[in-house]
């Protein structure tokens, strides 16, 4: 029959849990459960519970994987700080977070969306000059992040 709401009334928690499993595999979703004492001063409890048709077009199933949850590639690689003290030892050249950002962006690695940008519409960051972004260029290289 297909019902789209199922009222399941139960006093036995064992034939419960086994008819709730089977619905569950037909597709119910138990969206509410009640216990009820009709029968004071004894230990019997009657259960009602509400499980509704789960709608396909509303719901998707998601699979996740604990290896999916972790860093990246290139985010376990080099920090800023590793970065610069490679670019300074290899070509003598001190890079800001700002270039390696900026060197970061155009190579594809993109981190996080940056909320300090300025209000003002004018408003000029410094770009990158070309032998400091061939030197990062480089570090990110030497680290396996390109």
């Amino acid at each position: 029959m297909q019902p789209e709401k199922i009222v399941y009334v139960s006093c036995d928690s064992a034939t419960l849990a086994r008819d709730l499993k089977i619905l569950n595999e037909g597709g119910y979703e138990l969206r509410k459960i009640r216990a009820v004492d009709q029968f004071g001063q004894t230990v019997h409890v009657e259960t009602v519970c509400l499980l509704s048709k789960l709608n396909v077009e509303h719901h998707i199933e998601v699979e996740l994987n604990l290896d999916e949850m972790d860093l990246t590639a290139a985010e376990s690689k080099a920090t800023y700080e590793e970065i610069k003290a490679y670019v300074k030892e290899q070509t003598g050249l001190q890079v800001s977070n700002l270039y390696i950002a900026q060197v970061k962006r155009k190579c594809g690695i993109i981190e996080r969306v940056n909320y300090n940008l300025s209000k003002s519409e004018d408003s000029r960051q410094p770009k990158c000059p070309p032998e400091k972004e061939d030197a990062i260029k480089a570090a990110l290289k030497y680290f396996k992040m390109i």
